[in-house]
């Protein structure tokens, strides 16, 4: 008489566990956002001290150049706190995710940078901030689009503050403060607290 063999019991085991790993995988993806919400606060923090600076120069180019140094700072904030998420996550940062948030986030960022030479070349800077504020919305918005409902509305606000500010030049002091330092700090603490910092 033959023994029955076990292999088929194992077999059905290992697989029970493929599956159980690949649904607690999908389930972090799906409440993953690459968009580091601690990230965000501490760039609302910053962009609310260079408010605060750049409001006290007189020249453009001084002004420019704080915003600049904020904005590279910024970006520095906003790559290690994503890659701090990620690895906390346990999922690479430049794939699914934060890939998708990356292309789509550049281009409207690039445009950004280059409309900034132009217009600060052609000495029409009064309308950066507005423009500033309506392509990082846009760049969040569709970046965003493949993340948590949270990120494209995040985007679309900013859109929405760089328009006022565009028809509103005249309030760019408040303007850009409330965009890049509230909306992050709001943003950034509803990401942090919901969707794991």
């Amino acid at each position: 008489m033959v023994t029955p063999r076990t292999e088929p019991a194992e077999l059905h085991a290992h697989a029970m566990d493929n599956l159980k790993y690949i649904r607690q995988t999908m389930e972090r993806a799906g409440s993953f956002t690459a968009v580091p919400g601690k990230g965000g606060v501490l760039m609302g923090v910053v962009a609310l001290l260079a408010a605060g600076l750049a409001n006290r120069q007189a020249a453009a180019g001084a002004w420019l150049a704080i915003w600049t140094a904020t904005a590279t700072l910024a970006m520095a904030i906003g790559i290690l706190g994503a890659a701090l998420k990620s690895r906390r996550f346990r999922i690479p940062l430049f794939s699914g995710p934060g890939r998708k948030f990356v292309a789509g986030f550049a281009p409207a960022l690039l445009a950004g940078a280059v409309l900034t030479a132009v217009f600060y070349r052609a000495g029409i800077s009064g309308f950066l901030p507005g423009v500033w504020l309506l392509l990082y919305g846009a760049a969040v918005l569709s970046g965003g689009s493949a993340s948590v409902r949270v990120v494209p509305v995040m985007g679309a606000c900013f859109m929405f503050v760089g328009t006022v500010a565009l028809l509103l030049p005249g309030w760019n002091h408040v303007l850009l403060p409330v965009g890049f330092g509230g909306l992050h700090l709001i943003f950034g603490t509803v990401i942090a607290v919901k969707y794991g910092g």
